[in-house]
């Protein structure tokens, strides 16, 4: 017993009843199902990292063409506002030059009734001057009786015209 007291031979027989001792509890066994467990685990999490990477492609393809939709359907949006803005600019212009034409003819109206207004005036004022020019000689040449009778005459003549 003399190999017993060598510290090598001892560390030797100490390895070998330790392999022993774990091929006998299976742990080889038991660490290649675990590494086999552990591949297992790692190949499904990256199958699943694979279906989320193309459903997240998927996504982003369907977003980018919303996003394209979204953006002609604004591109139309704004041409036909823009067109709106324009047909409306064309139509207020019209109704303006309608309505400067309006104010336009409603001065003109209102120039030829004071145009008409003052020419009767200036009619009614001679036809006042006439009749007091005519008055004034009719009297300086007439007498009291071809007075009285011209009077009634010019009674029956206006009552005739006015009846």
């Amino acid at each position: 017993m003399s190999y017993l007291y060598n510290t090598d031979i001892v560390v030797a027989i100490g390895f070998v009843i330790f392999i022993a001792l774990l091929v006998y509890l299976k742990v080889p066994g038991m660490l290649a199902k675990m590494l086999d467990d552990r591949a297992a685990k790692i190949e499904a999490d990256i199958a699943e990292a694979r279906t989320l990477r193309e459903e997240a492609q998927q996504v982003l393809a369907s977003y980018e063409r919303k996003q394209k939709e979204v953006e002609d359907l604004t591109a139309s949006i704004v041409a036909k506002a823009r067109e709106d803005a324009e047909a409306n600019a064309v139509q207020a212009k019209a109704d303006l030059e309608v309505a400067i034409e309006r104010r336009i003819q409603a001065a003109k109206d209102q120039i030829a009734s004071a145009e008409s207004a003052a020419v009767k005036a200036v009619k009614d004022q001679a036809v006042a001057v006439a009749v007091a020019a005519a008055s004034d000689v009719i009297r300086a040449k007439m007498d009291a009786g071809k007075s009285g009778a011209l009077i009634d005459k010019s009674i029956e003549t206006v009552s005739a015209k006015l009846h």
